[in-house]
């Protein structure tokens, strides 16, 4: 057995079947001795372990474990924080520690484009991913189409001042040249102070520099070209993943997606990620994941009004989703890409959760909400100041 600090282990027991030629990544974390002393003095039977399948993640099973996912937050680290709080996973202190003890969290993608500080949140959750693996939890990502549009080099929809964290992020990244990945988890805490920095010594005039903004490109590009440093990190996470029951990914899952393979398609979208582009045998981009309005990340097959739709559409909208979720092993599905103006909802029998509520101030700027789940059960919680509000309980059983 090899054991992969700081509390997880290579484990033998896959959660689904797998074709004979995958061979997929098994990570199992254990819950911490602390977490295991409160258990048992509670006359509770000790946690299982959460086991992971695929590289990058695909299948999760993660026994009694709370599950919170967090929609699209499109560089708003304020929003982001403020979500992850009233989730009770990030302590209110600004010093951005875990306090979910073993809380499981799913972010659904789209943290690029439209916010300034892209990188400080994915800093951040990777931050609260080793915080959380400590305490017997983890912090899971599913990319979506803004993030693989990113790689794709489409910068349509990136905020001026997101050009100038990536400047900043490479200038920093020079005092880390032999440890990215150490420079990469502080950028959380030392974000602030470049920004600030930076904001201090610019004038009215900057808005207008061409040079300026065309050193925030090529630093962009460099990043997040396939094989930049933040691409690599894009290429950790998958576009699907499966814990437990619920199946997790950004646009929506189809029937012919999972006839291609769920973990095919994560390792084929990973891979493209962090393979260099500038050679001949270079991994082209996944259609199948990335393009087309029937992709996974661009789908909003599951997203539209019913009210919009007719007692016949919503009829086949509603059998694709169940044959998707019964190809997959799901009971249901929670999908971001689609601000929902009522906030997070469900339809088609709840078997359908849109948790994309436009939080960013670049999108809608709406109060933060977050999808909680425990086994079969889910309840929306929005913040209201400083209490929390339940919204909906839904029994899947």
């Amino acid at each position: 057995m090899i054991i992969v600090p700081p509390m997880t282990s290579l484990c033998l027991n896959s959660l689904l079947p797998l074709p004979p030629s995958s061979h997929p990544q098994k990570l199992l974390i254990e819950p911490s001795s602390s977490s295991l002393l409160s258990t048992s003095s509670s006359n509770e039977a000790p946690l299982k372990p959460i086991v992971i399948n695929g590289d990058p993640p695909t299948f999760v099973s993660a026994p009694s474990r709370r599950i919170i996912a967090v929609g699209d937050l499109h560089g708003d680290l304020s929003k982001a924080r403020d979500a992850l709080q009233i989730a009770g996973v990030l302590s209110s202190d600004g010093k951005d520690q875990w306090v979910g003890e073993d809380t499981v969290v799913v972010q659904v993608g789209d943290i690029l484009d439209r916010g300034e500080d892209e990188i400080a949140i994915l800093s951040l959750l990777r931050l609260l991913d080793e915080q959380a693996k400590a305490n017997g939890g983890a912090v899971f990502q599913v990319n979506g189409n803004h993030e693989t549009m990113n790689v794709e080099g489409d910068f349509r929809y990136v905020d001026t001042r997101a050009f100038d964290e990536c400047i900043d992020f490479l200038d920093y990244l020079e005092d880390y040249a032999q440890d990215c990945d150490k420079a990469f988890k502080n950028w959380i805490f030392e974000s602030r102070q470049w920004k600030k920095d930076r904001k201090s010594s610019q004038t009215y005039w900057d808005q207008w520099n061409v040079v300026k903004r065309q050193k925030g490109v090529i630093a962009r590009s460099v990043l997040f070209r396939p094989g930049g440093r933040l691409a690599c990190e894009l290429a950790r996470h998958g576009v699907i993943l499966r814990v437990n029951n619920w199946v997790f990914c950004h646009g929506g899952l189809l029937p012919h997606h999972v006839a291609y393979g769920v973990e095919r398609i994560n390792r084929e979208v990973s891979t493209w990620m962090k393979s260099p582009s500038d050679y001949e045998d270079s991994p082209e981009m996944p259609f199948i994941a990335t393009r087309g309005y029937d992709s996974v990340v661009w789908s909003r097959l599951y997203s539209r009004e019913t009210s919009d739709l007719n007692e016949y559409q919503i009829e086949q909208v509603g059998k694709i989703l169940r044959d998707s979720l019964e190809a997959v092993g799901a009971k249901a599905m929670v999908v971001g890409h689609t601000p929902q103006l009522s906030g997070v909802n469900c339809e088609y029998g709840c078997g359908i959760w849109r948790v994309d509520v436009g939080m960013s101030s670049g999108v809608l700027d709406s109060r933060p909400e977050v999808l909680e789940i425990r086994g079969d059960k889910a309840r929306v919680i929005k913040s209201n100041r400083d209490r929390l509000h339940e919204l909906q309980v839904a029994d899947y059983i």
